[in-house]
């Protein structure tokens, strides 16, 4: 199945600054993403910039890169400019792959990719694994995700979900076995004439009070496919403790 990664980079980030451009081996994580991003199938990687800076580390590796305006509100808007100035439309599949991520596995981003062209119900896709631990399960920087028989997401969630009736008399002690909670993954394909719309969307009320973006599309109707991975992810980088352990592993 044809279609598009597009990377979001922008330099403000409060814990980390200039993160797209840390060196990771000799490369700017922003590369790092963009080559792993290549090797998915995708007919194109493209770098979504906010900064000159980011645009000169890609066009000096060979990375495509486009400008987008700096005083984007969230990610999703950086993207939905993206598809207008690549001319995206209509059916047109578009991956977002955070840029920092680093150790992202190709074949996660293909699939999720491949989940609009097998779920046509769906305006959006996404992908989770098991939990495997308590600590996972109540942690509220954790988001669980809850599908429904044909792996269509009924919800999003900080909450440890899904909850048994009587779990609280005995205490969280231990993960609910049927269904087993899944941990979602910050990754995200999408139909291009929804992503150019979504922006527009009024924000959704159980979005703000979880302070999670994907629930705006479930609030308004339209639908998210779950690919479910035997594997968890690479660790991302938001901290300068996250780098070291990235750089570690690269090393």
């Amino acid at each position: 199945m044809s279609f598009t990664v597009l990377i979001p980079a922008r330099l403000a980030s409060t814990r980390l600054p200039n993160k797209p451009l840390a060196d990771i081996a000799g490369k700017p994580m922003v590369v790092r993403v963009a080559e792993r991003a290549a090797q998915s199938g995708a007919a194109q990687v493209v770098v979504a910039a906010d900064a000159p800076a980011i645009l000169q580390a890609c066009a000096a590796h060979g990375v495509r890169a486009i400008a987008t305006r700096a005083d984007h509100p969230s990610g999703s808007d950086r993207l939905a400019e993206a598809c207008a100035l690549l001319g995206l439309d209509g059916e047109d599949v578009i991956v977002n792959v955070q840029g920092d991520e680093p150790l992202i596995e190709p074949a996660l981003i293909g699939a999720v990719a491949d989940l609009l062209k097998n779920v046509p119900l769906a305006q959006m896709g996404t992908a989770a694994h098991a939990i495997k631990s308590v600590e996972e399960f109540i942690n509220p920087n954790v988001v669980k995700v809850v599908t429904d028989a044909q792996g269509l997401a009924l919800t999003f969630s900080r909450a440890p979900l899904p909850w048994w009736r009587d779990g609280f008399a005995q205490g969280i002690t231990q993960l609910p076995t049927q269904p087993a909670p899944l941990r979602h993954i910050g990754i995200y394909s999408y139909r291009a004439a929804f992503l150019r719309a979504f922006p527009r969307l009024a924000p959704a009320p159980i979005e703000r009070c979880e302070a999670l973006e994907q629930l705006r599309a479930l609030w308004h109707g339209h639908r998210i496919a779950v690919h479910v991975t035997d594997h968890a992810p690479g660790p991302g980088v938001d901290t300068p403790e996250d780098l070291a352990r990235v750089r570690a592993l690269m090393a």
